[in-house]
């Protein structure tokens, strides 16, 4: 945990916690303000919102596994928290990937708890795909950016010779 500093782990906290405000935020919007199967275009032609409830993953997948999920969440923090005390992700920029993924983690986390389910808003309209939310969002762009950072940039898994 050698680049893991105090002054870094409080900064990947907060953003972490503002993840999940963000995300619990704009869920608590959607159900006030759209009622369910209901629209409101945003950017026609590019995306609207949609109120959905999803009791699964990502295009209803595994639904109604709402303990599995909860599962793999601390399944994912323990995964982390090894991988750093080992020194395997031991870069900032892993660490803010991991941060990300970890905020939108807690946020469909605290849905699954307290409600067995996932509001989910955001529709594109321009492709055929799933109705998601900010935590997902914040998920997907993580575990995206992480994946790139390992194989393009972490020097650590170049092969030498």
């Amino acid at each position: 945990m050698k680049n893991l500093n105090r002054k870094t782990g409080i900064a990947l906290l907060l953003f972490m916690a503002f993840v999940v405000a963000l995300d619990q935020v704009t869920k608590y919007l959607t159900v006030r303000f759209i009622p369910y199967g209901g629209e409101v275009r945003i950017l026609p032609g590019v995306v609207h919102l949609t109120f959905v409830r999803n009791t699964g993953a990502a295009f209803s997948m595994f639904a109604g596994m709402r303990w599995l999920f909860l599962l793999l969440v601390l399944v994912f923090f323990a995964g982390v928290i090894f991988l750093i005390r080992r020194n395997i992700l031991c870069r900032k920029p892993e660490f803010w990937c991991l941060a990300a993924i970890g905020g939108g983690a807690i946020g469909n986390a605290v849905d699954r708890a307290f409600t067995g389910n996932v509001v989910d808003m955001i529709e594109p309209e321009f492709i055929d795909f799933a109705v998601f939310n900010v935590a997902d969002s914040f998920i997907t762009v993580g575990a995206i950016w992480l994946a790139v950072y390992l194989i393009f940039f972490d020097g650590s898994h170049a092969e030498t010779g």
